[in-house]
């Protein structure tokens, strides 16, 4: 064998053992499935001890990944909580406060008419990535009422949109008028989420060679829940339950496409909501913790939250030992399909990517809300309204208002339901804490 032969064998020797010592070729880019349900509680889903409806297809979801027990949306209503997830950073620090209404109403709110698109963007991450990017379902950053010049999908990173009418670009499937639903809609209320998993499927069957990032966000189980033709429309658990089990069916229809696509095994999928349940049906929709959506004790916050991705992610297991929330989202995303994270902003979310492995990690910072800025442009639930600050630090969970009065102190550990307020008891520890989330606070930016 001449040299030049034998150098080109010894060089192809050497990729084949590296190839062999990294176990196989290079896995590719997962597709990734954000589904966010709207408004729904954690004690929603059977998985997490709910028992409005059996949701057998989202059990089988859990049962079939990791499900998280200590997940915190970004807000405990939806336009913030949304924010949250799609840049990584505290909803606050984008001036995004309170549900996106009006412009008088959103000025009274201290808020934006819409988010910035300067803000980080995971779509947009994902697609400078390579990714195909979309978005089916409710949208509520921007568009409805009498905001007309809301940025359009693209300038937040999506390839396809199907939005509904709280957003730049409503589909006129949808949106026969300018409100959540219409009798005159062509996609009636009740087959809508159906018409956004029909968009993602559709959207995979036409990228076989590209990965794709979708958001399927429905809106059940918003009210109103309207669950056939003949309901009488009222919110009562006659019309929530089968709105519940609509919403299941079509998650299921959804893993069952994955698979009839070839994609199931290529494809991380994850299950959770924009904040918590109203009404809470006494407090059961909240799965025995306090406080509901407008609220910030735990059932305004506390999410049930899934992460399924065959031999990837392990199947069967609850995690409980882990902190997270929705502006994680952003950086473990990133972690997970090789995407470069936004270079012009500090996040305040972390790559929790090992977690979801199944791995352990030490520690994290603080976490922070805000809700309730007054009392003539904010909502708030009937039964117990929360103070309008909160700030989790390992075990510990201080909410107090912004004038620093009215601090509650809970050990989460010992009382996840938050009946014991501490903070008499351990003065220091709710004054540093009380200082902290004021601190924080102090960091806001203001509305122009």
């Amino acid at each position: 064998m001449n040299p030049l032969s034998l150098g080109l064998s010894l060089v192809a020797y050497f990729l084949a053992a590296c190839v062999h010592l990294a176990g196989a070729e290079p896995a590719r880019q997962p597709n990734v499935i954000l589904i966010l349900a709207d408004d729904m509680g954690i004690g929603d889903l059977g998985c997490y001890g709910g028992r409005q409806t059996p949701t057998p297809r989202i059990d089988r979801l859990a049962a079939e990944g990791t499900r998280f027990t200590q997940y915190y949306s970004a807000s405990p209503i939806c336009s913030p909580s949304r924010a949250g997830i799609i840049t990584g950073m505290f909803p606050a620090r984008w001036r995004i406060t309170s549900f996106l209404q009006t412009k008088k109403g959103n000025a009274g709110c201290e808020q934006d008419d819409f988010l910035d698109p300067r803000a980080p963007s995971l779509p947009r991450a994902l697609k400078s990535a390579g990714y195909a990017t979309a978005h089916f379902g409710k949208w509520h950053l921007g568009g409805g009422r009498d905001v007309t010049a809301a940025p359009k999908f693209a300038a937040y990173g999506y390839d396809e949109h199907a939005g509904t009418y709280e957003s730049p670009e409503p589909h006129p499937d949808i949106t026969a008028t300018n409100w959540i639903w219409s009798p005159k809609d062509k996609v009636k209320r009740w087959d809508r989420t159906a018409f956004f998993v029909d968009r993602t499927l559709d959207f995979l069957k036409r990228h076989p060679d590209r990965p794709c990032f979708v958001n399927l966000w429905p809106d059940d189980v918003h009210t109103p829940w309207v669950p056939d033709e003949i309901s009488d429309r009222k919110d009562l658990p006659k019309n929530f339950r089968p709105v519940l089990a609509e919403l299941d069916r079509q998650i299921g229809r959804l893993v069952d496409g994955l698979k009839t696509l070839g994609r199931e095994q290529d494809t991380l999928v994850i299950f959770t909501s924009d904040n918590g349940a109203l009404p809470t049906f006494g407090g059961a929709r909240s799965g025995g913790f306090r406080g509901s959506k407008l609220s910030l004790y735990e059932g305004g916050i506390r999410m049930p939250f899934i992460v399924r991705w065959p031999g990837r992610i392990p199947a069967g297991r609850v995690e409980g030992g882990t902190i997270t929330t929705a502006v994680d989202l952003l950086p473990t995303l990133c972690a997970l399909t090789g995407a470069r994270l936004p270079a012009e902003h500090r996040l305040d979310g972390l790559d929790l990517s090992a977690v979801w492995r199944g791995r352990k990690v030490m520690g994290r910072p603080a976490l922070f809300w805000e809700y309730g800025r007054n009392d003539e442009f904010f909502r708030f639930p009937a039964d117990g309204r929360s103070p309008n600050l909160a700030v989790r630090r390992e075990r510990w969970k201080l909410l107090v208002h912004a004038d620093g009065t009215r601090p509650e102190l809970y050990d989460l550990a010992a009382d996840p339901a938050e009946t014991r307020n501490l903070a008499a008891e351990r003065p220091e520890q709710a004054l540093e804490l009380t200082r902290l989330v004021l601190d924080w606070r102090a960091t806001w930016p203001k509305r122009p």
